[in-house]
Formats: structure tokens, sequence, C-alpha cells
């Protein structure tokens, strides 16, 4: 499955007539699990401002990424499900990479990004687990796994440009209702961005495990990403509370 290509611009209409058109938390779950739409109710504004917003890119001609309806992808599995949180900053800018998954690329995207190589790279040394052929990490989400990035959409080939608009107070928002929950969770955060959030993610009344290092990136890695055992490290804080663990083996191809 091409998954930017199915998500194309008709599916992003579509999600920006959803968006826009929202009075209620049942329209909401159109674009996402229906106990995240229960969650986010609160930020159903904030949310209808953010697709005037993305309606408007698109009358003055410019595009956001990713497309349509992977905008929301990392609210589509269960609330209830999340066990670990990996927090990403805003989707890779360059076209028909980003499928709303923090670190995860269209399947057929080749090369990888440098990030993701290195994340492969981690993990291969950590659990012995050989490197996927392809960036697609939706096998994580479906097991409880949210890769949220704090900033949903960006402009193609312009990074962060849609930090500050909006975006935070709604990923914020998804933040709390992770910690408002009694159960617990493992929230990885790599980068300096995603270790500032380990104050609010500390603030609820879940136990919340976090396991911190550097960001993925070439830039930073070698500075205490490589080594910092995030997978089996996250597996073992699971077992602690009596949780299955994540099975990080990624299928061949989806």
């Amino acid at each position: 499955m091409h998954t930017s290509s199915a998500l194309g611009a008709h599916g992003g209409r579509r999600v920006l007539d959803r968006i826009t058109g929202m009075t209620s938390n049942a329209q909401l779950s159109t674009i996402m699990s229906p106990d995240w739409a229960e969650a986010l109710a609160d930020s159903e504004a904030d949310i209808h401002l953010m697709g005037d917003f993305l309606r408007a890119e698109n009358a003055a001609g410019r595009s956001y990424l990713p497309a349509g309806e992977a905008v929301f992808r990392a609210f589509a599995e269960p609330l209830s499900e999340v066990r670990v949180l990996i927090v990403g900053q805003d989707p890779y800018p360059t076209p028909g990479h980003p499928i709303g998954l923090s670190f995860a690329v269209d399947p057929e995207v080749r090369p990888l990004p440098r990030s993701l190589t290195n994340i492969y790279k981690e993990l291969a040394d950590d659990l012995g687990i050989p490197p996927a052929a392809h960036g697609d990490l939706r096998a994580w989400s479906r097991q409880g796994v949210m890769l949220l990035n704090r900033v949903l959409t960006v402009s193609p080939g312009s990074p962060a440009s849609h930090r500050g608009k909006g975006w935070e107070a709604i990923t914020e928002r998804a933040i709390r209702a992770l910690i408002s929950r009694d159960r617990p969770l493992v929230a990885i955060l790599w980068g300096r961005d995603a270790r500032n959030l380990a104050p609010l993610l500390t603030s609820g009344p879940a136990e919340v495990a976090i396991i911190e290092s550097a960001h993925p990136s070439p830039l930073s890695a070698s500075r205490g990403f490589f080594g910092s055992r995030p997978f089996s490290r996250t597996n073992e804080l699971l077992a602690q509370k009596g949780i299955a663990p994540i099975d990080w083996q990624l299928p061949a191809q989806e």
C-alpha cells in the first residue's frame, strides 16, 4: 500500500471538511478513535481552528503534509490501549514521506530517513532485530505504541513551518489524557524538545516511566542515543507492571 497516494488531495479535502464542520464528539470520532474523540472534546475549538488554518494554506496554494486522513493517524488506535508513547517534533517535510506517525515513513520510501536508520541500528544492537527495509511503523501502533508528533502538519520543504500555529495545545491535551488514565505508561523521549515534556508527563495520576536520551538524528545520535537500549528497557518496565511486552520486530512489508 502506498499510503500517501491512497490519502491524496481528495482525502485531504474530506478530512478538512470534517474538521471545519465539527460540532460534536460524534463528528470528531470520524477522524480518530472514539475514546480519543471523547478525550479531546475540550480541544474541538482548537482542532476546528487548525482546520481553518490548513484550508487557508490550501486556498493560498500552499499544501501541507501529511495528506488527508493521515493527519490524525496517531489517534487511530484506542486511547485505552496505549502503553508506550514515543514523541516526535513534526512530520518529515518531504512529499510522500510522512504518514502521520512520528519517525515513520510511507512503506515505499527509499532510502530511509537517517534518524529512522539510526533507530533501527539501535534496535538491532539492543534486541538483535535486523533492520526493516521499510519505514512503516504501524505495526508498533497496533500494539499500543503511540507515535505522536507535537506538531501534526508541515509545509513541504519547510521543517518546523507549522510550529506555533496551534497543534501544540492539541497534542498537549492528548498527553494529559494519557496521564489521566489509571494505567501505567512508558514514555520514550528522544532529544531536548521531547525531554522538555518530562514534567508534564509526571504531573498526572498515571504511573509514567520515562526513558530519555539524545535524539536519533545523525547530529546527535552518537551523544547518547546509541547504547541507550530504549526497546529492551521499555519491555522490562512493562513486564514490571504485568503488561505484555512490545514485539518490536516489524513485518517484512505492510
